[in-house]
């Protein structure tokens, strides 16, 4: 089951598990190369101002609801059993899950320094998992020469799964622009999930995830980078959601980038 919230869909999961098998089967099915979005308020506003962006979250195999308020209001639509997807802790619960079936991941952004303590927590932590690769690429727009280098340094690598921690909405615009020229593995664009796995960013206590909180957490731990980004992104959020529910909006669910 899915839904759409301004425009955007929206997968109906109702725990890590099912997200986990879906992508899973997709893997073993040896479909083409393909791309899972992981969405909160930020990027369904995303989606309303950029309709191109709205099209790359609708075109994905799979679409997660990152955000509590996602999750919420999708229950409040009558997706009675919607359960919010965190992508960090999504996946550190993949990492786990896949050493049983030996997944290959592949690591691609962030800085090289939190890359090496990336691997060495994934290494402790998860000590079957395989890492296929890493690449942490220029704080830049890539050139067309460097997008070709890293494409063969990912195919190459055999890996199943490519993890882009390039912020959104510039992983999934990146994401987009290159999955086709695999005919392997699934691109997951994971934000800021590096930093979470090495500890760089501390997780929210249960309760405020548990209250669609994890955001107000996030503020008060990089405070200058984020409170313009959760500031207008969430406002506009709460407006463009009420006018869609009162029907003085509607979004086009169009799927053409």
């Amino acid at each position: 089951m899915d839904i759409f919230l301004l425009g955007s869909r929206l997968d109906c999961f109702s725990n890590y598990d099912q997200a986990y098998n879906r992508l899973i089967a997709h893997i073993k099915n040896l479909t083409p190369s393909c791309y899972v979005s992981i969405n909160n308020a930020h990027t369904l506003v995303e989606g309303v101002l950029h309709l191109n962006y709205r099209a790359i979250i609708n075109q994905s195999t799979l679409s997660l609801a990152d955000g509590g308020s996602l999750s919420l209001v999708g229950r409040l639509k009558g997706a009675t059993n919607m359960r919010r997807i965190f992508g960090p802790s999504w996946m550190e619960f993949v990492l786990d899950k896949g050493q049983n079936v030996g997944l290959r991941h592949f690591f691609f952004g962030s800085t090289q320094e939190i890359l090496d303590e990336m691997a060495a927590v994934v290494h402790r932590r998860y000590p079957q998992a395989v890492i296929a690769g890493v690449l942490s690429p220029p704080f830049r727009p890539f050139t067309a020469e460097e997008n070709k280098e890293f494409i063969r340094q990912i195919r190459d690598s055999q890996a199943d799964i490519i993890w882009v921690s390039l912020g959104a909405p510039k992983q999934e615009r990146w994401i987009y622009d290159v999955y086709k020229e695999l005919d392997h593995g699934i691109f997951i664009g994971i934000g800021a999930g590096f930093s979470y796995l090495t500890g760089r960013i501390k997780h929210a206590p249960q309760w405020m995830k548990r209250w669609a909180l994890e955001w107000v957490y996030r503020l008060v731990q990089e405070p200058r980078r984020l409170y313009k980004r959760y500031l207008v992104a969430n406002s506009l959020f709460i407006v463009f959601l009420f006018l869609e529910t009162v029907g003085l909006l509607s979004f086009s669910k169009d799927t053409r980038p």
